[in-house]
């Protein structure tokens, strides 16, 4: 036999110096199983340990049954928020820092959620302070934060010491901003201390989940043998037994008849190395209690195997004066409202090829004829000989030769040389051989480092049970695509001297002749490519919603998965950097990277892992994906919950609080700047128009006198080099209205030198000509139809502001109010575009067309009636024709003329050129005098009167509407009609919706509406009510 061979079989038989990481020869005769290395190195002989609330807890206060959920909408979100503290010396500072941390990351507590229900805490062993502390000092910090976080307790804890710790920390708004774009943002940033001081706190907030922590002792763990001992327990059902370790059982309160048909629970399990005797009864026991329930956790492990691990385990109201045990297990169990996924990575690279059982160590046909009980144990889980499966290794080769030729191009006979090479050295594994001279040919092929991996630990996977029809034969292309591992690694327990065979730990497994097998090792590479591997299956079974156990989604068109709130990374003491290599975090950084959205990314180095190999992904493989303790691997479980939930962010959070901050200095900095701008145009209309002690001029018939200033007067004037300023001899107007008019011609006169007449009439003319470009609608025409079944027309008015009583709305958005108005069925719609006293633009009349637009066609869409866009009227001081071409161009249909800041000859030539640019034109008058101005018109030049409220010379208004309903009554209006026919709608304005008669603003209405008025124009009244009742409003008022 070959130096390799005997140096092997030296050291699976224990010879040399045992490591922390071999496997001890005591384990040989465990009856739990094991898979990969578990590399347990102390065995402690337990005590019957006080359980953590007499075996169960109090259920957690936030559970609502269905009926109450649905009656008080509760939306609380599952959340799980971590933090953690590498403070190197004190375990008190450590405790505190992590979990503030993690309180941080939580949201607000409510009156539904004042309690955090579950605190999962893994602690290096390094620190000096005793391990008791850590329970009542999180619980300390809890309630000590609770007037900032509001939480004032914890219902639950478990938790243990480990070997190294894994923690993250939210992201910050600040830093996310700083650091990546949102598309590359990560919720939270994962740590890893290996070997080193640091605690992880994990806070949990699990609305409508049934939690039960227990601690059960080994020596209260019976033998299970399939449920035979019930008669033993007093004829009870032999499933009450495992029940009542867990806290479950019937004397449960918790457990009614109600829930005898609902989900079985899921277990979060954390024994002590020492249980590991008893594992394999607990696991088989809880799966024959509980048949789809699903178990998860780690060992608890240390630092140094000199200490001693510690478990955690805390109830509120429970028997709490042991929280802290040495021996036993720790765990948590889940029922109702979440879902765990989980998925273990083996970290074992296949070597050699694929090959077949061709004999076993048990009695019968082809067995060793051994005859005691515990030799027939031995002999089901040892392999005696092996041969190559031809057929499995050239489809598995095919693969990998597929896969390179991808990542490389290597010269064709360089490809056919290594082929023929392979070929003729698996022809002489054609011939059955003992597992250890196969292994021994096959170490002659590998790297140094994997030669020397396989001559310190034997690792052989065997194929797992299930049909493969339609499943990927290359280990990592299965994991890609979601299907699970093919092969369970497993840890060669001991090999015979003689025969070359190699035995599994007793117990642990069956093996049958025919079964297929692989010889594996560790190699860091691999491990990295596995563990990628198994998250895109990951992502591609969540995308799909098939992954094991999922929710059924009623909804075709949404995912049956709501997202992933949290995820523990459970990795062995031997992984990490001592795997990888380089620098810690690679395995919970990987996480990150699939679940960026996750907040909370925790967990430990364990002794070994327990669970099911391939956990929910790729569902139930035959009967080979049994719960079971792994070593040399890690465990990712990913939690969520089975209904809708709101998802919570506390990144999304603390940019939702920096937004609305933002938001709200920014309101008040416009608040600041609307009360400067009131108050300016105030005083613009009250003082700086007229004189506060004098009455403004009037003519011989009371209308205001009121003259134009010459728009240069004052101004700078240069001549040459020389330049000089005449100062105006009117400083002051007499009038609010003379003021206004001032102001206007000003302003009129600036835009003449940006933008002169001539350019402005030409670019009108190629508008009206241009058949893409739009055209006035008929404005009157759908005011008219409104009116046409007698009903009170009113045409809404979108302004800023009035000058004398300031601001009308704090946010004026004309797009969204136009679209209001659009939606209400308004059938035209005036925009003040003053900029002088109301803070119009120019573009709000551009604007509203495209709003009134755009309302009307996503209404037309979602309706079969078609909705009209209403027609815009221009409301301003129109002095000159060069502002009517202005308003053409805007997309104005109609303009508004104060027929009290013109003459005659004014009115005349404006309404001609109006009529020649295809406006219509209405008149606001406020006095009979001007009633008979218009009269002198030409039929058809007017296309409605509006009768006003406003005082021109304050421009404040007739708080009685007095004035409105004496020229109603006037027999200037009579003769009106009389000219220009009464089909000529007569509107109101001015407080319309405000002024109140009889006690309502609707009777001051139905007066106008006596008295002949065709309908109002109203901006103040629709500013004064709330939005969401504009529709209802509108129909009330047309009457």
């Amino acid at each position: 036999m070959s130096s390799h061979v005997l140096t092997l079989l030296f050291l699976l038989l224990g010879g040399g110096t045992t490591t922390a990481f071999q496997q001890p020869q005591s384990l040989l005769r465990s009856k739990s199983i094991i898979n990969n290395n578990s590399f347990l190195t102390t065995k402690f002989t337990s005590k019957t340990a006080t359980t953590c609330s007499t075996t169960r807890s109090i259920i957690s206060s936030t559970k609502l049954s269905a009926e109450e959920s649905s009656s008080i909408n509760d939306t609380r979100p599952q959340v799980f928020a971590t933090g953690y503290s590498t403070n190197p010396t004190s375990l008190t500072t450590a405790i505190e820092e992590a979990t503030t941390a993690a309180l941080a990351s939580l949201p607000t507590a409510t009156d539904l959620q004042y309690k955090i229900d579950l605190a999962i805490v893994s602690t290096s062993s390094l620190y000096d302070e005793p391990m008791s502390s850590i329970v009542p000092n999180i619980i300390k910090v809890i309630e000590a934060s609770s007037g900032l976080y509001g939480y004032t307790g914890l219902n639950h804890l478990v938790g243990c010491t480990a070997g190294g710790v894994i923690g993250s920390r939210a992201t910050t708004a600040n830093a996310s901003s700083e650091s990546s774009s949102d598309d590359n943002k990560r919720e939270c940033s994962p740590y890893e201390a290996e070997a080193s001081p640091a605690i992880s706190v994990t806070l949990a907030l699990l609305p409508n989940v049934d939690i039960t922590t227990f601690h059960v002792d080994g020596e209260d763990v019976p033998e299970f043998d399939g449920g035979l001992f019930q008669q033993e327990f007093g004829g009870i059902d032999g499933t009450e037994v495992w029940k009542r370790l867990v806290g479950l059982g019937s004397s449960s309160n918790d457990d009614d008849a109600s829930d005898k048909d609902s989900n079985d629970p899921i277990f979060m399990m954390i024994p002590s190395p020492a249980f590991q005797n008893n594992l394999d009864d607990f696991l088989s026991g809880l799966q024959y209690a509980y048949p789809n329930g699903q178990t998860f956790g780690g060992i608890a492990s240390t630092v140094s195997s000199l200490s001693r691990a510690r478990l955690f385990c805390y109830s509120e109201g429970g028997n709490n004066s042991g929280n802290v045990h040495g021996n036993g297990c720790v765990g948590v169990s889940f029922k109702g409202d979440i879902q765990v996924d989980t998925m273990i990575s083996q970290g074992a690279k296949p070597v050699g090829g694929v090959y077949r059982v061709v004999a076993t160590g048990r009695n019968g046909p082809g067995g060793r004829g051994m005859t005691t009980a515990e030799e027939d144990e031995a002999g089901r889980s040892t392999i005696g000989a092996i041969v190559l499966d031809e057929a499995a290794t050239a489809e598995e080769e095919q693969m990998m030769e597929e896969e390179e030729e991808d990542e490389n191009d290597e010269p064709m006979d360089e490809k056919e040389a290594k082929q023929a090479s392979l070929a003729a050295e698996y022809a002489k594994s054609r011939i059955p051989k003992p597992p250890l001279a196969e292994a021994n040919f096959v170490m002659r092929r590998l790297s140094d480092d994997d030669q020397a991996f396989m001559r310190r630990a034997l690792l052989i996977g065997l194929e797992r049970g299930g049909s493969l029809v339609g499943r990927t034969p290359n280990e990592l292309a299965r994991l890609a695509k979601g299907e699970g591992h093919r092969f369970t690694v497993r840890q060669v327990a001991s090999a015979g001297m003689k025969d070359g065979s190699v035995t599994f730990p007793l117990g642990s497994v069956d093996i049958d002749i025919g079964a297929r097998c692989r010889f594996f090792v560790r190699d860091g590479e691999f491990a990295k490519k596995e563990a990628k591997a198994l998250w895109m299956g990951y992502k591609k079974k969540e995308l799909e919603g098939s992954l094991f156990g999922g929710m059924e989604s009623d909804d075709e068109e949404s995912p049956s998965l709501n997202p992933p709130t949290g995820c523990l990374v459970l990795p062995t003491l031997d992984r990490g950097v001592k795997l990888y290599g380089g620098k810690p975090g690679y395995e919970s950084g990987l996480v990150s990277e699939f679940l960026p959205n996750v907040p909370s990314i925790s967990g430990f180095f364990a002794n070994g892992v327990l669970g099911k190999l391939d956990g929910t992904i790729a569902g139930n493989v035959g009967v080979s994906n049994e719960n079971m303790l792994h070593g040399s691997s890690s465990q990712y479980v990913v939690f969520r919950s089975k209904t809708k939930r709101p998802i919570y962010s506390p990144y999304q959070a603390q940019q939702d609080a920096i937004n609305a901050a933002a938001a709200k200095a920014e309101a008040d900095a416009a608040d600041q700047e609307l009360a400067a701008e009131d108050e300016k145009r105030s005083k613009m209309s009250k003082s700086s128009f007229g004189s506060e002690n004098e009455a403004a001029p009037r003519s011989e018939n009371g209308e205001l006198i009121v003259k134009r200033r010459e728009v240069h007067s004052g101004r700078a004037l240069s001549v040459s080099t020389v330049e000089w300023s005449v100062a105006e001899k009117t400083a002051k107007p007499t009038s609010a209205l003379e003021g206004y008019m001032w102001e206007k011609e000003t302003q009129v006169d600036r835009l003449r030198e940006r933008t002169p007449l001539a350019l402005l009439m030409t670019n009108c003319k190629a508008a009206m000509s241009d058949p893409t470009k739009p055209r006035p609608r008929d404005w009157i025409g759908p005011v008219k139809q409104a009116g046409s079944n007698g009903k009170f027309v009113i045409i809404p008015e979108c302004k800023r502001m009035e000058p004398a009583t300031g601001s009308l709305r704090k946010r004026f958005d004309v797009s969204k109010l136009v679209k209001q108005l659009t939606v209400a069925g308004a059938s035209a719609i005036s925009v003040n575009s003053d900029g002088v006293l109301f803070g119009g633009t120019m573009e709000d009349i551009t604007t509203a067309r495209e709003a009134s637009n755009a309302a009307a066609v996503a209404q037309s869409l979602d309706s079969d009636d078609g909705v009209v866009a209403p027609p815009i009227l221009a409301s301003d001081l129109l002095l000159y024709p060069y502002q009517l071409y202005k308003f053409r161009l805007a997309g104005a249909d109609a303009v508004n003329l104060v027929v009290g800041a013109l003459e005659s000859k004014d009115l005349l030539y404006l309404t001609k050129i109006a009529t020649t640019i295809q406006l219509q034109v209405l008149a606001s008058v406020t006095s009979e005098v001007q009633i008979e101005m218009l009269t002198k018109l030409g039929p058809g030049s007017i296309h409605a009167l509006v009768l006003s409220n406003r005082e021109l010379e304050t421009f404040d208004f007739d708080g009685s509407g007095e004035q409105a309903l004496s020229l109603l009554k006037s027999e200037a209006l009579k003769a009106f009609r009389e000219k220009h026919g009464s089909d000529v709608p007569i509107l109101v304005e001015g407080r319309v919706g405000l002024i109140e008669r009889d006690g309502d603003n609707a009777g001051y209405i139905k007066a106008l509406k006596e008295n002949g008025a065709f309908g109002a124009i109203i901006g103040g009244g629709i500013a004064a009510i709330n939005d969401d009742s504009v529709a209802q409003s509108l129909t009330s008022w047309a009457m």
